[in-house]
C-alpha cells in the first residue's frame, strides 16, 4: 500500500513540476531576448546572486555559463554585504534571483549597481515586487504554486529558475558559436574532458611507431613488433603510405613453420582501418569495437601516410572505454 502511495506521490510531484515548465514555456516573450543582449554584450562577468534555495541554484547557473563560454561567478548576498561587492564592476552584470522577490538580502547588491550604473536583471514569479521594481528588467518565473505537498517547499519554482538558467546558457552558446572545442578547453580534467580529447593527444608518433618496409620479411616485421611492444606492425610502400597492416592475429593465423621467411606484403591485412589525428578518441574506440571481429590498433594517417599510432589500452588510460 505505501509503495502505490509513494508512486503517485512521485507522479504528483513531477505533473506538477512540468507544469510549472509548461508555464514558463509559454510565458517566454522578447523580454528573454532583450536580457541576452545585455549578457552577451557585457565586457565584464555575469554576476549571479541569490539567497537560501535560489541561491543554490545561482550557483548552478554561473557554473554552467562559466563552463560554455560565459564568464559568471556566483556572488553570495550576505558576503557581499561585507566587503564582496567590491568584486562587482561597472562593466558587469548583476542576475538576481528571488522567487518572490522579496528577499531582503538582496537590497545592498541592488542600491549597489543603481549607484554604479551596473545592469541588472532579476529572476522572479512577482515583477511588481521590490526586486523586480529595482531593476533594469525582469525574467519571469510560473506563479502556479509548488510541487511540494504542502505547497511551501520551493520545488517548481527552482526547477522553473534552473530552466531559466539553462535557457539563458544555451542561448548564449548558439550566440557566441561555442563548440565542442571550446567546451573541451574549460574542461581537461574528469569524464567529459576524456571524452572530447583527440586522437593525435595519445598517439605514439616518430620512432614509437611499428613500421617495415613492404619487401621486408616477417623476420624483420616481428622484430619490429616485439621491440615496439604495440601487438602489430604497419607496412609501408616506397612512397611512405601505408599499405597494410600485421597484428597478432594475422601471426596466429598464418602460424607456419617458414613464417620468419615469408614477405610481409603475403601476411598482411591489406588497407587496413585508419582514423584521423583529430578524431575524438571515442572514436576510435568505436571504430576498433566494431570492425567485426574487433582490433586493438588503429594507424593515425594524414592522407594514407602514418602519423601515428594508437591502442585501445591508450584510450582506457585516457578514461575512454
Amino acid at each position: 500500500m505505501n509503495e502505490n502511495k509513494d508512486i503517485q506521490v512521485a507522479k504528483q510531484t513531477i505533473d506538477r513540476e512540468i507544469e510549472a515548465l509548461r508555464v514558463l514555456k509559454d510565458s517566454l516573450d522578447n523580454t528573454l531576448t532583450k536580457a541576452l543582449d545585455v549578457l552577451q554584450q557585457t565586457k565584464g562577468r555575469v554576476i549571479i546572486t541569490g539567497m537560501g534555495k535560489s541561491g543554490h541554484i545561482a550557483r548552478k547557473i554561473a557554473a554552467t555559463m562559466a563552463s560554455t563560454g560565459t564568464p559568471a561567478f556566483f556572488l553570495h548576498p550576505g558576503e557581499a554585504s561585507h566587503g564582496d561587492l567590491g568584486m562587482v564592476t561597472t562593466s558587469d552584470v548583476v542576475v538576481a534571483i528571488s522567487n518572490g522577490g522579496e528577499s531582503k538580502e538582496l537590497s545592498d547588491i541592488l542600491v549597489y549597481c543603481k549607484r554604479f550604473n551596473v545592469p541588472t536583471i532579476a529572476i522572479t514569479k512577482n515583477p511588481q515586487s521590490s526586486l523586480g521594481q529595482n531593476c533594469d528588467m525582469v525574467l519571469k518565473l510560473p506563479d502556479n504554486g509548488e510541487a511540494c505537498p504542502l505547497g511551501l517547499a520551493p520545488m517548481s519554482s527552482t526547477t522553473a529558475t534552473l530552466v531559466m538558467g539553462d535557457i539563458l546558457a544555451a542561448d548564449l552558446m548558439v550566440r557566441k558559436g561555442f563548440t565542442a572545442e571550446d567546451f573541451k578547453l574549460r574542461h581537461p580534467g574528469g569524464k567529459l574532458g576524456a571524452i572530447l580529447r583527440h586522437v593525435s593527444d595519445i598517439m605514439h608518433t616518430g620512432d614509437e611507431m611499428p613500421l617495415v618496409d613492404e619487401n621486408a620479411i616477417m623476420q624483420d616485421a616481428l622484430i619490429t613488433m616485439s621491440a615496439k611492444m604495440l601487438g602489430c606492425v604497419g607496412i609501408i610502400n616506397a612512397d611512405g603510405d601505408l599499405i597494410g597492416m600485421i597484428t597478432d592475429g594475422d601471426l596466429r593465423r598464418w602460424m607456419a613453420p617458414n613464417l620468419i621467411e615469408e614477405k610481409v606484403n603475403k601476411v598482411m591485412t591489406k588497407n587496413p582501418r585508419t582514423i584521423r589525428g583529430e578524431a575524438l578518441i571515442a572514436e576510435a574506440v568505436n571504430v576498433m569495437n566494431n570492425t567485426g571481429r574487433g582490433i586493438t590498433n588503429l594507424f593515425v594517417v594524414e592522407g594514407k601516410k602514418p602519423v601515428g599510432v594508437v591502442h585501445i589500452h591508450d584510450c582506457l588510460r585516457a578514461g575512454v572505454s
